[in-house]
């Protein structure tokens, strides 16, 4: 159907400032980009992401209406496809597009390839990314949740942030356990087959570190912390060994597992927010990485 056909455009003035808001055919103010990324804002605030990321609105105009919007972790050639085909005005990505900086956009280099696709459908693009790691509801805090861990806390507290977040989380099993038990619990709720680990499976754990994505950095602030446990998405061969080294067990059920599920949450959540939007998580993105027997 012809957009124009769906909406009408009319023009509003406002302390000597004209702005423009979008109707549709009934006479209701549409939801824009820039309703989307406020809300994004307040869910995952952009003073949560690391100083190296490249977070918040990426791509689009601010003014543009949103019918349909689709969640990703990562935009790829098939997800992007999906957004084109299924005719989205927004994509919420976990991680960014683009992520560096860009010095052409062709058709040569992925990312610009699909900078250039994406734009000539007129999608925005919005990641939170790390900001969505560190959020009181972000990845990190659901993983620690979902693992039944208690008394919760930042693994590396922020100390711009009064209200006690930062990045990662720790806390304690409701009842001892060890690494096995808790490896399965792990891949019950990531709906998982199976992951890597550093450690013996009868191996005490009381205390659990999670960092979603790729975070053996945070090795460090978990053994700092008494934990016996790090879970990470992935990480160096030579963490592993120092893990190992600090009697530290890993488990690493793979990036895209992860952070996976919590894209999947968001766009219930955002759906919850925005109950006119046809809003989805992306159907065609899947992990590049798989077992082989």
């Amino acid at each position: 159907m012809d957009p124009a056909g769906q909406r009408r455009r009319i023009a509003l003035k406002f302390s000597g400032r004209s702005c423009q808001v979008f109707v549709n055919d009934s006479g209701e103010t549409m939801i824009t980009v820039q309703d989307i990324s406020d809300y994004l804002e307040s869910f995952a605030p952009a003073t949560l992401a690391e100083e190296w990321d490249n977070v918040g609105l990426l791509v689009g105009n601010p003014a543009q209406p949103v019918e349909r919007l689709m969640t990703c972790l990562t935009i790829t050639a098939e997800s992007a496809q999906e957004a084109i085909d299924r005719n989205a005005e927004m994509i919420v990505t976990h991680h960014p597009l683009p992520f560096r900086p860009l010095k052409r956009l062709t058709t040569t280099e992925t990312a610009s390839r699909l900078l250039l696709q994406l734009i000539e459908a007129k999608i925005a693009i919005h990641s939170p990314h790390t900001a969505f790691d560190s959020a009181a509801a972000g990845i990190n805090q659901q993983l620690a949740e979902g693992l039944g861990l208690e008394s919760i806390k930042p693994l590396i507290p922020s100390t711009e942030d009064s209200e006690g977040l930062g990045a990662g989380r720790w806390g304690k099993l409701a009842v001892a356990s060890n690494l096995q038990s808790v490896a399965q619990q792990l891949q019950t709720f990531l709906n998982i087959d199976g992951l890597q680990a550093v450690g013996k499976a009868d191996q005490p754990v009381t205390s659990v570190a999670v960092a979603c994505g790729s975070a053996g950095q945070f090795l460090e602030a978990a053994s700092q912390q008494g934990c016996d446990l790090l879970i990470t998405g992935e990480t160096s061969f030579h963490t592993c060994l120092e893990a190992a080294a600090n009697q530290v067990s890993l488990l690493l059920p793979g990036h895209y597992a992860s952070e996976r599920f919590a894209v999947e949450q968001l766009a219930t959540t955002l759906a919850t927010q925005f109950e006119k939007l046809d809003i989805w998580s992306s159907e065609k993105e899947s992990d590049p990485l798989c077992w082989w027997s």
